[in-house]
């Protein structure tokens, strides 16, 4: 950016947003952000970027279901030394995003570059923002200025989303090794899934699959729940947020979705959690094993889980039984609708039989890399 407006006018103003995902996941958030109107989303490594103001800002942060999080990019210069980082922050019209009265902190990355400590550098931003601005820098504070240092190119940004977007603010419980939502949002859209077909999670957790595709279907907007961190910032406009925040576009599913567990504590958490996302009247959990799953009446769907996978809950030879009775049901059952899981251990995936369509690359999901397998409508 080359001009800055006064603070009454930045939200009319046209910057760089950007929305992280994990690595693998760009083009299909990207789909997605195409598909929810912005305009000329292009992919980036790690995420997707594209132009806007503020009211953009906020809206990526309430309707996106697979970002991580929104960065609102508001400076770039080139730097070589901590010397020219402090001066150069300082010009910075800090004034214009951040308020005086508001802590904030700094998180710097340094990555080939001749400043290469990011605990200098971040000190370096900190101080030229409380030195310029007058505002607090607190460990602990909620608004984040994101410093990015590689090949001597300074990117500063203002993290907009404050705590991680799959947050949606209804899940207080969750089972061992849970599947994000913003993952499990973009799984579910690489499967074709679209909020007009019904969804089974037969190791459901803590409903995450369920819960988000009743949410899509219901076309529930992802961040209603929530606070963000661009509440915090000058930039902020509540009327024209609440506005925003308002619009209803709600409308009641044609078909349901059904999880079930062998777990009872899980099935207790899903139901939990479903109802606190307002979700209750659409979805329907039990407690039960793999061997007693039949398809729901209605029209056929879409089969989705995310079942243990060793690595993460215990020994994978321990598995086999539960991936070929997954498999066998589902081949025995099934027939027209698609199943996909998404697991790190292939060698349990081809325990099930199933004739899986070509495979995306993987992602990195809790320490692990992880696939989604997928298939057809079973014959």
């Amino acid at each position: 950016m080359t001009t800055h407006p006064p603070a009454s006018e930045t939200k009319h103003e046209d910057f760089e947003i950007f929305l992280a995902t994990a690595p693998g996941f760009e083009e299909t958030l990207c789909d997605e952000v195409r598909l929810k109107g912005f305009k000329r989303p292009k992919t980036v490594p790690g995420g997707v970027v594209l132009r806007g103001g503020w009211p953009e800002v906020w809206r990526a942060n309430l309707w996106i279901r697979g970002a991580s999080r929104v960065l609102a990019r508001i400076e770039t210069f080139r730097v070589v030394h901590l010397a020219q980082l402090d001066h150069l922050a300082r010009r910075v019209p800090w004034a214009t995003v951040l308020r005086p009265d508001v802590p904030f902190r700094v998180e710097a990355h340094c990555a080939a570059s001749r400043i290469y400590h990011a605990g200098a550098a971040a000190e370096r931003i900190s101080r030229a923002i409380s030195e310029t601005l007058g505002a607090p820098c607190q460990p602990d504070a909620a608004v984040v200025v994101r410093a990015r240092i590689e090949r001597d190119e300074c990117t500063l940004s203002i993290d907009t989303s404050g705590v991680l977007l799959h947050r949606r603010g209804y899940k207080q419980a969750v089972n061992r090794a849970p599947l994000r939502e913003t993952m499990a949002a973009l799984f579910l859209r690489q499967c074709g899934y679209d909020g007009t077909e019904p969804v089974v999670d037969p190791m459901c957790g803590s409903g995450t699959f369920i819960i988000e595709a009743a949410e899509i279907a219901a076309r529930l907007n992802p961040g209603r729940g929530r606070k963000f961190a661009f509440e915090e910032l000058a930039t902020f406009d509540a009327q024209a947020w609440e506005r925003m925040r308002s619009v209803n576009s709600q409308r009641v599913p044609s078909v349901r979705f059904h999880g079930s567990d062998r777990d009872a504590g899980a099935t207790a958490m899903s139901i939990a959690n479903a109802t606190r996302a307002g979700v209750e009247a659409y979805v329907t959990f039990e407690t039960a094993p793999i061997s007693a799953l039949t398809p729901p009446e209605g029209p056929k769907g879409l089969v989705i889980c995310n079942p243990p996978y060793g690595a993460r809950l215990g020994d994978p030879r321990s598995l086999v039984p539960l991936y070929r009775a997954f498999g066998q049901v589902l081949r025995e059952r099934f027939s027209g609708w698609r199943a996909a899981f998404v697991t790190s251990a292939p060698d349990l995936a081809r325990e099930t039989g199933l004739p899986f369509l070509p495979m995306r690359a993987p992602v990195p999901h809790g320490g692990l890399r992880v696939s989604l397998f997928q298939t057809a409508p079973l014959p």
